[in-house]
């Protein structure tokens, strides 16, 4: 694949002394991966004009340089200079940038103001109605060509709107992009370093991809005349049920079925803590298809609320086959649904064993007319908290499955890469 390459200098002292956190580099960086666009380097440098160095470093490895902050009136905003020394221009006064400075500032536009309305020659502006200092763009001769420098303002109200209402769109007509050949799909319980090697595994020509973490997801992005055998076989290869055409939530696969089929539904919760229950009450409207949860942690909750044999308890222990099956049934019994769940696991990072690791998650699954079922996963996800979202995210796929006949078990083996 012959991808286009960017790098990305985020400027300001308040990031590199720790003082604000660094967002512009993630917000640029996965809206280039979406596009398949290769980033080569992240920097973070002070007000101090080193700018000018690292862009003349970078012109000849980059087709695309994206630089944010520095912008401002201030004696250390030095972007402007410095991107017009490297394009070999000298700073000349923008007309528009100029009228629209005036109508912000007035009389105060004379002085340190004014150098908000000069922009590097025969550079493109970037019209900024959220702030003073306006971006522009322009080309700068390297060894391989041309490479396009946008400058942007810091602060995010400013920088997110011009980023997404006027560069990207121009990446995308400069790469030839057309969302209407590129395919999005939500993948799920996949890491984003695992998807991508399944992607490479799977050596097809002539297609792109490129992916963006989400909190409970990860965005694939596919394009290309292969793109029908791309996606084919990589469902083939992990699992068809974890990767769902369009953008959306796991959890709006489970909705969707509820509502389509006029269910009611209600879960009994251990490992995960009632983050079921969290989530489904987070959608509005929840009301119309959620009765509610039990958040049964302990043993003593399980046997005395949820109605779990002690001898079950005891004999299997809480994470387990026989354990789940008795709380997604009782929890149905009891919350008067249609459907019901359950989970119970350890979510560390203390409490594995030999046979029971951090990681291992039971899933139960009651409905009146069906057979009840209970499987197990075994995430490699480290950390509480993704254990429990990647649980969560599981149910949700595993009880949408369990609505429609199938048999757990048999998906569940083909789950390779979770």
């Amino acid at each position: 694949m012959n991808n286009k390459s960017a790098s990305i200098c985020i400027i300001g002292s308040e990031l590199t002394k720790g003082i604000i956190e660094d967002k512009h580099s993630k917000v640029i960086s996965q809206e280039l991966n979406k596009l398949n666009i290769v980033v080569n380097q992240i920097s973070i440098i002070n007000d101090d004009g080193s700018i000018e160095d690292i862009l003349k470093s970078w012109l000849n490895d980059n087709d695309m340089i994206f630089v944010t902050g520095g912008l401002g009136p201030t004696s250390d905003d030095l972007t402007r200079i410095s991107i017009a020394n490297v394009a070999n221009k000298k700073l000349v006064e923008n007309e528009k940038a100029y009228k629209t400075l005036y109508k912000m500032v007035g009389k105060r536009i004379h002085g340190a103001n004014y150098s908000q309305a000069l922009i590097p020659e025969d550079f493109t502006l970037l019209e900024n109605p959220n702030g003073t200092a306006p971006g522009f763009m322009g080309s700068v001769d390297s060894e391989n060509g041309e490479t396009v420098i946008f400058s942007m303002p810091g602060p995010p109200r400013e920088l997110k709107p011009m980023f997404y209402n006027l560069v990207l769109p121009w990446v995308k007509n400069y790469i030839g992009y057309s969302e209407k050949l590129t395919t999005e799909l939500s993948t799920f319980l996949i890491c984003e370093s695992k998807l991508e090697e399944a992607c490479t595994r799977l050596k097809i020509d002539n297609v792109k991809w490129g992916t963006r973490f989400q909190e409970n997801k990860i965005s694939l992005f596919v394009s290309g005349e292969n793109s029908p055998l791309m996606i084919s076989s990589l469902r083939a290869l992990v699992g068809k049920e974890l990767i769902v055409d369009d953008n959306i939530e796991a959890i709006d696969v489970l909705i969707n079925d509820l509502i389509q089929n006029d269910y009611t539904i209600g879960c009994a919760e251990s490992c995960t803590g009632g983050l079921c229950a969290k989530l489904l009450t987070d959608r509005s409207g929840s009301s119309a298809f959620f009765e509610g949860g039990i958040v049964s942690y302990s043993n003593s909750v399980k046997n005395k609320v949820l109605n779990v044999n002690s001898s079950i308890l005891e004999n299997y222990g809480a994470v387990s086959k026989e354990t789940v099956l008795e709380m997604a049934t009782n929890a149905r019994t009891l919350l008067n649904t249609d459907v019901a769940f359950s989970i119970s696991g350890i979510a560390g990072p203390n409490g594995g064993t030999i046979d029971k690791p951090v990681g291992t998650v039971w899933f139960g699954f009651s409905k009146s007319d069906l057979p009840p079922q209970a499987v197990k996963l075994c995430f490699t996800i480290t950390g509480r908290n993704g254990i429990r979202k990647r649980a969560a995210v599981a149910a949700f796929l595993l009880t949408s499955l369990y609505l429609k006949g199938y048999s757990l078990l048999d998906i569940i083996d083909k789950w390779e890469y979770i």
